[in-house]
Formats: C-alpha cells, structure tokens, sequence
C-alpha cells in the first residue's frame, strides 16, 4: 500500500479513486501515567509516556486506514493526514485518513517496491 501525503503520486496514474478513508483508534491514559505527566509537565522537558502512547496511536490508525482501503480495492492514499484530539485529560483519539485510489505506473515508469 502506497501512502502518501500529496494529492497525486509521480510516476503514477490514479485510474480509480474509490472515495475517503480512515483508520480511527481512541485511547485513554492510564492513572500512573497522568500524574507522571503533571509532574513532568511542572518541571519541563519530554512527556516520554505520553509521546509513547501516541506513536503506538498513530501506528494503529494507520494500519486500520490501510486495511479499509485495500477492503475497498484501492492499492494507494493520497492526501493522507492524522488529525489528534484530546478528550477529558484522560485520553485521546487518533485519527488517520486520506482519499484511497488504484493507481497505475505511467508506462515508463517500472513499479517500485
């Protein structure tokens, strides 16, 4: 599955464009982790749980983004974005999507891995 954040894909046709999708995951902190976090946030520096927790979040919607396009048929994304939302101060949601398509390498062009 190609992704890519641009609207098109060089050395590429976009033949079918099957419609947007997402990859969605919601998450909620866990008790230990948000008084770390109040700590941490008081002295400065990192929130290495937090930034931890939303890498894993990112990487899961974006497989489920993945997953939903190749269930439509598409082999491609194009103008993909992740978009994050805190909820309460307790958790957050992820959500990743794009508009999935079939494209086609222009004649000149092998196919890359």
């Amino acid at each position: 599955m190609i992704i890519v954040t641009t609207n098109d894909l060089p050395g590429y046709r976009i033949a079918h464009t099957f419609g947007e999708c997402f990859g969605l995951t919601v998450r909620s902190r866990h008790l230990g982790s948000n008084i770390g976090a109040g700590f941490k946030a008081m002295a400065g520096g990192e929130l290495k749980g937090i930034t931890t927790l939303l890498h894993e979040c990112r990487q899961e919607a974006l497989s489920r983004l993945s997953a939903e396009a190749q269930q439509r048929g598409a082999n491609a994304v194009v103008a993909f974005r992740f978009e994050t939302t805190e909820f309460g101060g307790t958790g957050i949601e992820v959500c990743a999507y794009g508009t999935a398509v079939g494209v086609e390498p222009l004649q000149n062009n092998p196919p890359q891995a």
